[in-house]
């Protein structure tokens, strides 16, 4: 779960341009790499890197800052986002974090502004 304070306009190349509102984003992502998804969320939470992912973009240089993560051990990704993305809700950048996806629109979720505590809720199944 990721935390714009702000609006965010991507400079990306392939969504350069396009504008982020400031509120509560969930990105479904696996973590496959050496150091597994400890390493991968502790990479996301620094301010400081090299873009490598989509997602590196939202977590860089003071642009939105990691509010929770929830993993799923031997969980798919296209899953996980399938479960959780109300399908009324617009998907708020197409491809973002599934280039290599050919079933999801995106694997980012825009939850609104503020709404963290309810998605943690729902999550937890105390909604």
């Amino acid at each position: 779960m990721i935390e714009l304070e702000a609006d965010l306009t991507l400079q990306n190349k392939r969504f350069a341009g396009i504008t982020l509102a400031k509120g509560t984003y969930l990105y479904c992502g696996s973590a496959n790499g050496p150091g597994g998804i400890a390493a991968r969320v502790k990479r996301h939470c620094k301010a400081d890197k090299k873009p490598h992912w989509h997602v590196d973009e939202l977590t860089s240089n003071g642009a939105g800052r990691v509010v929770s993560v929830l993993v799923v051990p031997g969980g798919n990704e296209c899953e996980l986002r399938a479960g959780l993305q109300d399908q009324s809700t617009p998907v708020p950048v197409p491809g973002f974090g599934s280039s290599d996806c050919t079933k999801c629109a995106s694997h980012l979720i825009s939850t609104g502004v503020g709404n963290h505590l309810m998605v943690l809720r729902s999550l937890a199944g105390a909604a």
